[in-house]
């Protein structure tokens, strides 16, 4: 359920940004002749859009939405994969984590005072 709400998340703001375009360098990437007096300015696809608001705060806050991405630790893991191992059982506890996809990395996003977590 979480990982359909950040997509219908994603879609909504990225939807948004190319309506509401300005075509301003802030909101776009210049074409590959940047020298030229009359540059043209190409929106970012979702993919380098989604990039920009992880990357670039100021871009982020414009369009409301922040995405934070963070790798788990070994604690996170185990607790996700319901284990408590004893100093002995710590190698195979990481192995079995990775044996049976626990994720490893938390992404957190925030928009219109909503936050969603999902696990990769």
């Amino acid at each position: 359920m979480n990982k359909e709400r950040y997509n219908q998340i994603v879609d909504e703001v990225y939807k948004n940004y190319v309506d509401k375009l300005s075509y301003n360098e802030n909101d776009c990437f210049a074409d590959e002749d940047i020298n030229k007096p009359n540059k043209t300015f190409i929106p970012y696809n979702q993919e380098e859009f989604i990039n920009k608001i992880k990357t670039d705060k100021e871009f982020s806050e414009r369009f409301g939405l922040n995405i934070e991405e963070r790798e788990l630790d070994m604690f996170e893991r185990w607790k996700i994969a319901d284990l408590t191992p004893n100093m002995m059982e710590i190698d195979y506890c990481n192995k079995l984590c990775d044996e049976h996809n626990v994720p490893t990395k938390l992404i957190t996003v925030t928009y219109n005072n909503e936050t969603v977590e999902i696990y990769e």
